[in-house]
């Protein structure tokens, strides 16, 4: 683990979402808030002067909103890790920023820990994908999008479209393992493979295109 804390960018139009959300992340060891940023447009500025390491980002903020941020945040050279918090669980504009390039969604309604937790999940380069709700989410907006066939997929090896198909599915690398009877550290070298035949970054998009690609379907 690095001796660095993780560096948050909080970006919220709300001034007391704000400072509540910097209240519970600095009162960690491992976590420096950096900076806050009132809407969108402010958050990529502020990214660009403060390099940190997760944005923490509203989906609904004037001028520019979370899914717009997110999606220009993702295209810079060093793309942002993007927590993204909203109000409603199943909220249609979360599933649209995970395919903007987000790592993953928290409810802002969830306990302190919980934050704190997303927060290092995310830095680390994994996916905030594993609760039921997320599942649920993404299932149900997959739906609406049509099945595409990108011919990366037709690259990866059987094993790896195993892999991927577990991790849409919501499992943990060690949950993958599992089922697949291999070690912990197997499952992430595919992944890492899986990521890079794609040009995917991390985890979040991988799911979402699994169930775009018609490779995954809702309710399996």
């Amino acid at each position: 683990m690095s001796d660095q804390p993780i560096r948050v960018l909080i970006a919220d139009d709300q001034a007391l979402m704000r400072t509540g959300f910097r209240m519970i992340l600095d009162a960690q060891e491992d976590i420096e808030v950096v900076g806050e940023a009132i809407d969108g447009a402010d958050a990529i500025r502020r990214f660009q002067d403060l390099r940190p390491d997760v944005v923490v980002m509203d989906v609904r903020m004037p001028t520019m909103d979370g899914i717009e941020a997110t999606r220009r945040l993702s295209a810079l050279e060093r793309p942002a890790r993007v927590l993204i918090l909203t109000t409603f669980d199943l909220d249609e504009y979360v599933y649209e920023a995970l395919r903007a390039g987000a790592s993953g969604f928290l409810l802002k309604d969830r306990p302190p820990e919980e934050l704190v937790a997303a927060v290092r999940v995310v830095s680390s380069g994994e996916a905030l994908l594993a609760p039921s709700v997320t599942r649920r989410l993404i299932e149900e907006f997959a739906r609406r999008a049509p099945a595409v066939k990108p011919t990366e997929l037709d690259e990866l090896t059987e094993r790896e479209r195993e892999v991927l198909v577990l991790m849409a599915r919501g499992l943990s690398n060690a949950e993958i393992a599992k089922a697949l009877f291999v070690a912990e550290t197997t499952v992430k070298t595919h992944v890492g493979r899986v990521l890079h035949k794609l040009g995917l970054r991390d985890r979040a998009q991988a799911v979402v295109l699994a169930y775009e690609s018609g490779l995954v379907h809702p309710g399996d």
